[in-house]
């Protein structure tokens, strides 16, 4: 079994080309994607439709219903189905999508679970801050004083574990599935890609967002985090009457824009140059058959 990565950002042409590459070598996808694990959120999430994907099986796309949380456990253990399932069947996996800190859990591994039930108050960071620094300076150098997500987790792990936070990671390694996985990058023109945004929006407009949006908030309310995605955010406030029709797809096409540029500097500084081959949409399919055969 041979397994690939393609990243870029959003509306970058990765599920089209993904579902060319399956069809001539003989892969599975695994989606990496945090809203098409959901069901029933189709057109916010731009998903491959059941026609798009034909016969090539799928993981990751229509995991769980949109008030179940999944996050990258849940991912792992998904990547682990399709990983198998390949194996299996003699099968080769093309790991496809925008969620660039999954697939950094592949690559590196994730960080021991540490459950944060020590919360401090305004009052208690400094003091405790100091007390952790006291103890294990080589970690908490690189904390900043108000950082205080960081120092709970800190003090948390000295509380439970006994141990500083040095010692506890160093006897609690990163364990990486995929070290050395290829990964192929997906670049656009910036204005070329502003362009691709748009018109996809306006797909999604034209699609019946609206609709569907309407839909997930009678069945689901606002309460799920999916719910606060880019494409239902901005529908919500369309129905709450905040936007025009034309603010809202503006609004939905400016959003994804922003998060297209995070998505790029994400995967520009994450994963290593060697790992990674960067190029065009046109060119990257004739190098990815090449490392398949």
């Amino acid at each position: 079994m041979k397994q690939i990565a393609i990243i870029g950002s959003t509306a970058s042409g990765k599920t089209g080309l993904s579902l060319e590459i399956a069809k001539k070598t003989n892969s599975i996808i695994l989606s990496l994607d945090s809203l098409s694990v959901y069901k029933e959120i189709n057109i916010a999430s731009a998903k491959p439709t059941k026609e798009e994907r034909g016969d090539i099986i799928h993981f990751g796309i229509d995991e769980v219903y949109p008030n179940v949380e999944f996050d990258v456990i849940k991912f792992i253990e998904t990547y682990k189905k399709a990983r198998d399932y390949a194996i299996k069947y003699d099968k080769n996996l093309i790991i496809v999508g925008g969620t660039g800190f999954y697939l950094k859990a592949l690559v590196d591994g994730l960080s021991p679970g540490i459950d944060l039930k020590i919360k401090l108050n305004e009052n208690e960071i400094e003091s405790t801050y100091d007390f952790l620094y006291s103890l294990d300076k080589q970690y908490m150098q690189n904390i900043q004083k108000n950082d205080k997500y960081r120092i709970e987790k800190a003090i948390s792990i000295f509380k439970q574990t006994n141990q500083t936070p040095t010692q506890f990671f160093e006897q609690n390694q990163k364990k990486p599935l995929c070290p050395d996985l290829k990964i192929f990058e997906i670049l656009w023109e910036k204005t070329e890609l502003k362009k691709r945004i748009a018109l996809r929006t306006n797909m999604m407009i034209n699609d019946g967002i609206i609709d569907e949006v309407i839909y997930l908030e009678k069945k689901y309310t606002r309460k799920p985090n999916c719910m606060a995605s880019i494409g239902i955010i901005e529908t919500l406030e369309y129905l709450d009457s905040k936007l025009t029709k034309t603010e809202l797809e503006e609004k939905i096409a400016l959003n994804t824009a922003k998060l297209a540029k995070r998505q790029n500097t994400f995967n520009k500084g994450q994963f290593k140059a060697e790992q990674k081959v960067s190029d065009s949409l046109g060119k990257l399919e004739a190098q990815i058959l090449r490392y398949f055969s």
